[in-house]
């Protein structure tokens, strides 16, 4: 079992407050507010952070089931867009956009779309976020 850990602390109230996140391995350290999460402001948010953990278990869990079957991908590159709402008195994860190209010797679309489709169902990521409605766009290039 492989447990991965990361920190977070909020210093003040929610407006006007402020926070830090970290991830446990040091790759990557960074700053929050009420203005980076519901507005345009300057730094990261939970819902961003869950985007890059989501496009990253997609490309890597597509890639593995490509390779299992025999297919070694050049290149797979995904962009995963987190949406929240305001739902009742609070806010949610309502949906989560998955686009991914692939460069993939000797595959067809319809192998190809078949496999990233089992990425998108599989993925640990996806599975843990299945609360939230995940849609996928899969583009085959070379």
């Amino acid at each position: 079992m492989i447990t991965r850990k990361a920190n977070a602390a909020w210093h003040g109230g929610l407006k006007e407050g402020k926070g830090e996140v970290s991830l446990g391995s040091g790759a990557f350290t960074g700053q929050y507010s009420f203005n980076s999460r519901f507005e345009n402001g300057k730094g990261t948010n939970p819902e961003e952070l869950i985007a890059a953990a989501h496009a990253g278990c997609f490309s890597m869990a597509f890639s593995a089931g490509l390779e299992k079957e025999g297919f070694k991908p050049n290149r797979v590159s995904t962009s995963a867009s987190v949406t929240v709402e305001k739902v009742g008195e609070g806010f949610e994860i309502t949906k989560i956009k998955l686009d991914t190209e692939a460069d993939i010797p000797g595959i067809d679309e319809e192998a190809f779309q078949k496999h990233a489709k089992a990425a998108k169902e599989n993925c640990p990521v996806s599975k843990v976020l299945s609360a939230a409605e995940i849609t996928l766009s899969a583009k085959l290039v070379s």
